[in-house]
Formats: C-alpha cells, sequence, structure tokens
C-alpha cells in the first residue's frame, strides 16, 4: 500500500493529511495559527508560525498514522491562494508579515491605476482590479517595507504565495516554484501564455526575478530534504490552489462539471475546459489546473461573502442560537419561513452583484416571526446566493448545471442542502470524502509519480455520502426566488 500526504494550509489553520490508493483518510492533524490585526482592513500571517505550524501537522499526522516520513509517495500542497509573501533569496527569512487575501490596504495603489491599463490587465489576467489579489500586495510591501525595498536593491528579494514559501522551506534545494492555479490568482499571469506577463510586472512594478518558475499542478518539482521533518526525500509533485484542489478532489475534470465549497462564504467553480470563458456577469475568469503535460483547463468563479458565517452571526452576535449545529432543528420546526427573508449583505454582495453599497437587511416581518423563522430565513440565504452564482455561470457557459456536487462544512446540514435542492431544482450530492481540498492535492501529486495511472482511475473511486433531490414545484421555488429578489433590492444603495 502506498500513502500520499497532503499539507491544507488554509486562512485560519494547516491540516496535513495522508491519504491510501483507495483515496481514504488514513490520519490528520491540524493546527491554527494567529491572524494578526494591526489596524481596520489589515490583514496579516506570521509565514514563521505558518511553517511551524506545517512542521508540526505532519509529525503529528505521521505518529497517528504510525507511519515514517519514507512511507509516503508523495506530497502534494494546497493553500490559501492570494496571500502573499516576501522572503530573502540569501537568508531564507520573512521580510515582512505575510498579506491576506482579505488585506484591503492596497486599494490606493489600484486607485491609481488608469482606467484603459486596468481593462488590459483584466483581460490578460481574468481578475478585476482588487486588493483581494497578490499583485498590488507585493507593489505595497515595496513601496512600504524598508526590509523590503533593501532587499530589492540587492536583488534578493523573493516573493510568494503560501505554495512557494512552503516548498522553499520543505525541498532540499529551496526551489522557487508555484503552479499555473495560484499564478493566475496574483494579476500578474497572462491566461493564455501561462506565464509571467510583463505588461501586467510592468503594472505592479514588480521584478520578474523575484517571482517563482510557474509549473503545472502535478509534476515532480523536487524533494523533501532528508534532513527536514519528513526524514526522507519524499517527492513534492502537487500544487494547487484551495479552491482549485476541491474541484479535483470532486473529479470535476471535464467541461461543464463544477462543485460549490460552503465554508465561511460560498465558492462555486465550474470547469469550462480549454476555453477561456470572460465573464460578463461579475464571476471571475480563472485557470482551474494543468495536469502534468496535458493542456490548462479554465473555470469560471463565483464567490459569496457571507454563508456559514451567517449562522456564525446568529450564534455570536445574536444568540439565538448556542452552536452551529442547533440551527437545523430549530430552522425544521417550522414548515416555511414565514415571509421573512434575510440577506447577509454585511460588507456588500459578492458575485454576481458586486455592490458594495448594499447591507444585509431582513425583511418581511410580522408579530408572528419567531427565531425560528430567522433560522430558517437564514439557511435559505446561503442556497439563494448560491442560487444567484450557479445560474449566472450557467448562463455564461451555455451548460445547464445536472448535478451539484458539494463540500464544506455547511454541507454537513441536511435541511439546508434539501433547501439547495429545491431552491435550484437541481440534485445536489456530496461525496464521501468531505475534505475534497487536501484530497484534490493528494490526488495531484499521486498523478504525477503513478499511485494513479490516470483519472479514469480517480472516477472509479468517487462515492457519494448522500444525494438530495427538488422536494418542491418548480412555482413554488419559483415564488420563493421573487422575495428573494426583492429582499435583494432592498439591501442596495444603503452606503
Amino acid at each position: 500500500m502506498s500513502y500520499i500526504g497532503a499539507i491544507d494550509q488554509g486562512t485560519t489553520s494547516t491540516r496535513f493529511m495522508i491519504f491510501d490508493q483507495a483515496g481514504k483518510v488514513i490520519s490528520a492533524a491540524q493546527k491554527e495559527h494567529t491572524q494578526i490585526l494591526p489596524q481596520a482592513g489589515w490583514v496579516e500571517h506570521d509565514p514563521l508560525e505558518i511553517l511551524r505550524a506545517t512542521e508540526a501537522v505532519i509529525k503529528e499526522a505521521l505518529q497517528a498514522a504510525n507511519l515514517k516520513g519514507s512511507d509516503l509517495a508523495a506530497i502534494g500542497i494546497t493553500n490559501q491562494r492570494e496571500t502573499t509573501v516576501a522572503w530573502s533569496a540569501l537568508s531564507g527569512v520573512p521580510l515582512h508579515n505575510a498579506i491576506v487575501w482579505q488585506d484591503t490596504r492596497s486599494q490606493g495603489i489600484l486607485d491609481e491605476i488608469d482606467p484603459n491599463l486596468a481593462t488590459q490587465i483584466t483581460y490578460k489576467s481574468g481578475l478585476p482590479l482588487a486588493p483581494y489579489f497578490s499583485a498590488s500586495k507585493m507593489s505595497w510591501m515595496m513601496e512600504h517595507s524598508p526590509t523590503v525595498k533593501s532587499a530589492m536593491d540587492q536583488q534578493e528579494l523573493l516573493f510568494g504565495t503560501i505554495d512557494s514559501w512552503l516548498v522553499w522551506n520543505l525541498s532540499e534545494e529551496n526551489i522557487h516554484v508555484t503552479d499555473v492555479s495560484n499564478a493566475g490568482r496574483t494579476l500578474l499571469m497572462n491566461l493564455e501564455t501561462l506565464q509571467w506577463d510583463d505588461q501586467l510586472l510592468s503594472a505592479f512594478g514588480v521584478p520578474r526575478q523575484a517571482l517563482a518558475e510557474i509549473k503545472s499542478s502535478s509534476e515532480i518539482y523536487g524533494y523533501t530534504s532528508a534532513s527536514g521533518i519528513f526524514g526522507a526525500r519524499i517527492p513534492i509533485a502537487g500544487i494547487v490552489g484551495d479552491q482549485h484542489a476541491a474541484l479535483l478532489g470532486q473529479l470535476c475534470f471535464e467541461k461543464g462539471e463544477s462543485k460549490t465549497t460552503y465554508g465561511t462564504g460560498n465558492f462555486a467553480l465550474i470547469n469550462t475546459g480549454t476555453d477561456i470563458v470572460r465573464s460578463k456577469k461579475g464571476l471571475l475568469t480563472t485557470l482551474a489546473f494543468q495536469l502534468g503535460d496535458e493542456p490548462a483547463k479554465y473555470a469560471l468563479e463565483g464567490s459569496v461573502a457571507v454563508t456559514g458565517s451567517a449562522v456564525q452571526w446568529l450564534r455570536d452576535q445574536m444568540g439565538i442560537i448556542n452552536s452551529s449545529a442547533e440551527i437545523e432543528p430549530l430552522a425544521a420546526s417550522v414548515a416555511d419561513n414565514g415571509g421573512v427573508y434575510f440577506v447577509p449583505a454585511f460588507s456588500g454582495l459578492f458575485a454576481p452583484y458586486w455592490r458594495g453599497d448594499a447591507r444585509g437587511v431582513i425583511v418581511g416581518l410580522t408579530r408572528a416571526a419567531t427565531k425560528a423563522h430567522l433560522a430558517r430565513a437564514t439557511l435559505e440565504a446561503i442556497c439563494y446566493q448560491t442560487h444567484d452564482v450557479i445560474r449566472a455561470m450557467e448562463e455564461e457557459t451555455g451548460v445547464a448545471i445536472k448535478v451539484l456536487r458539494v463540500d464544506g462544512g455547511v454541507t454537513q446540514n441536511e435541511l439546508c442542502m434539501q433547501m439547495q435542492a429545491d431552491v435550484l431544482q437541481t440534485d445536489v450530492s456530496r461525496p464521501v470524502v468531505a475534505e475534497t481540498t487536501a484530497l484534490g492535492a493528494a490526488y495531484a501529486a499521486g498523478l504525477a509519480v503513478g499511485i494513479w495511472s490516470n483519472k479514469e482511475e480517480l472516477l472509479s473511486q468517487w462515492q457519494e455520502s448522500n444525494h438530495w433531490t427538488p422536494k418542491i414545484s418548480s412555482e413554488s421555488a419559483a415564488h420563493g426566488l421573487e422575495g428573494w429578489k426583492k429582499a435583494i433590492e432592498r439591501t442596495l444603495n444603503w452606503v
């Protein structure tokens, strides 16, 4: 039996998971890291703390499985995507805290870019100009951090997303690489050439030599050091950004296949094959993945800011529930929402609206409304927001999604998933292995070293844990959506 290790480095924690050849979880370990918030709108991570956490969970998971590093056939890495690290090529020491994808400090840099140039940047990269992406974070560090500026002047500056930082530290030769899915989230990679683009680099003042070499998502990039945490030379053979890894973990290899991850927010991706579909409906055009020498696959991505965190809001701010698990029986205690709609636009609306002026509303209240109706409206808000993104995807691709593949914490809520099937009037499917992000990284690495001979072998392993079919009529679904659209209108122009 061969095993694959997967590092899943996320926004709040780091996991290491070990899978066998059947794609089953053998062991896992997880460790949180500090969220550094220097001022409003700023979010940072300590790169060394992330590295220490990674080493700790690797050691713990290997011990739990009673395995040695040498028992692993390969390592895959998946990561929070746009978060950016700067470090010295000479010392390997971080030059600044990592600036996290949520950080908005670099908005001013983007505001100064000429609108015509902005249009060209979006066309080449597939992404709108937003501080969410890596390029303006790099510009900010070069402008405001003396250590970063000094390293740039001495030509020892290295920039990378978290995958690059981990590979640099885990590999025996300190290799500086990234994959197309992560490079495609920087605003610096040309979607057509899959390489750093001179015009984009110039727009943000980023020196090419500071950036990692762009590789496919599935190949042997290098080997871990025998003197390192694994105690053996193991191929590092998969790198995939987290949402793209979930697409792989859900085995959405072909055009028209999609997955939706339900977490703090929601991320839906649909595979558009080798076609670059330039969105007109507020979706992101992005690189999905590239498996070795195969042609790269592209995707459309729709993101919803507040889904699972709306449940946390009911728990932490409103005190309506004591634990997130309580929302399901509370919402199930009423037959419908009682006319109550909740739009959790706490900091605006993401796809497909992109309205920063929106704010959250609860509408349709009467004396008969109870906390159970609000709980049900909260679950419905998750489903309606997902509906809006999925419909936009279908319109742009001309492909009807026949089965929505789902993963993430919220999918354990059976009532919510039934509501999702009802709202979409589409079947919803959840896999046996819920950790699809780590699994996708494992698949990428395993394919590169021959643990799995081809994609068909992986497809034969996929198992479903639950399946939901619509239980209400299309007329009832349409009526609910009509109320939702009216509620959305009430959120707009608030700020």
